[in-house]
């Protein structure tokens, strides 16, 4: 593989948009990278900062908040239509630091990997600690159950009942796995054209889970390769809006279950998901109510591994 696209999705993060485009530009790779930056509507100066400092970038402006997945798919439509088109496509968050070989590295985690799909880094946080949400497993109601009741946070080396974040596995073992995080995952331009664009239905969470549902179901696999370390400082823009951000996350995991498990679900158990879900969204909207402002905004950054 010797041409790339990434597409970076930002929306009033400039202050850490800046520093990952540096990292971009300081790649130790002999190919051709096209960076796109698609603004959602910020009210910060990121559109000037990009146009100013990093006039190669490739940017798009949208004059409304479109969300996470019809956002980053004005990029991939015009990736796509573009001759010659990227070999693969980078999705990365804005609140990223990609090191000098990050770029190299996943590609040729791709590249060994005929079947892979798609292929994702370890991401660790400002604190040195793992991002739980860079190897997941799908949601079915099983897990979901796990996790609601509590199972998976006081078993968490457990096989069984930590499975969602794959917390019994070391995170240093390059491993296949049902799902990444949209923050940083490497796809096949062939596997975006075989499982199309990011499902707009989803404005923010779980169109990374979607995306790697439908490219498992395309036969592809997808994997964690943990050679490549990308630090993650986590949810700048979400943590700006908590209560929306919160209320998209509950959204995200009902319109999963809904697309993906409710038709081959027990009607009686996918009425206590919802309702699981719902006493959830429940729960952190109140919790996110009694808290000050500073530390609503450091508990929502910090404790969701979604």
């Amino acid at each position: 593989m010797k041409h790339i696209a990434v597409v970076i999705l930002n929306f009033n993060s400039g202050d850490v948009l800046k520093p990952c485009l540096a990292s971009l530009a300081e790649q130790d790779w002999d190919g051709r990278l096209d960076v796109w930056v698609v603004d959602n509507a910020s009210a910060d100066s990121s559109v000037a900062m990009v146009r100013e400092q990093f006039a190669w970038v490739r940017l798009i402006a949208s004059p409304e908040n479109i969300g996470f997945s019809a956002g980053n798919n004005l990029a991939l439509r015009q990736i796509l239509a573009e001759t010659p088109t990227p070999e693969a496509v980078l999705v990365l968050n804005p609140d990223t630091v990609v090191p000098s070989n990050g770029i190299a590295g996943l590609v040729a985690a791709l590249v060994e990997r005929p079947k892979a799909g798609i292929v994702g880094p370890k991401l660790v946080l400002a604190d040195g600690s793992l991002d739980l949400a860079c190897r997941r497993a799908f949601p079915s109601a099983e897990v979901a159950l796990y996790r609601m009741i509590g199972l998976s946070a006081l078993f968490p080396r457990s096989p069984r009942f930590g499975r969602y974040n794959m917390t019994y596995l070391d995170p240093d073992v390059t491993t296949e796995v049902d799902s990444i995080v949209g923050a940083a995952m490497l796809l096949r331009t062939e596997v975006l054209r075989d499982v199309g664009l990011l499902d707009e239905a989803f404005f923010m969470y779980g169109e990374d889970l979607d995306w790697c549902y439908r490219t498992k179901s395309y036969g592809w696999q997808v994997w964690y390769d943990p050679r490549v370390t990308i630090l993650h400082y986590k949810r700048v823009s979400s943590t700006r809006r908590a209560v929306p951000s919160i209320r998209a996350f509950y959204d995200a995991m009902r319109i999963f279950h809904r697309k993906h498990y409710e038709a081959t679900t027990l009607a009686p158990l996918n009425w206590l998901i919802y309702l699981g879900i719902r006493l959830k969204e429940w729960q952190a909207l109140v919790r996110n109510r009694l808290r000050p402002l500073a530390s609503r905004r450091a508990m929502h950054g910090n404790n969701k591994n979604a």
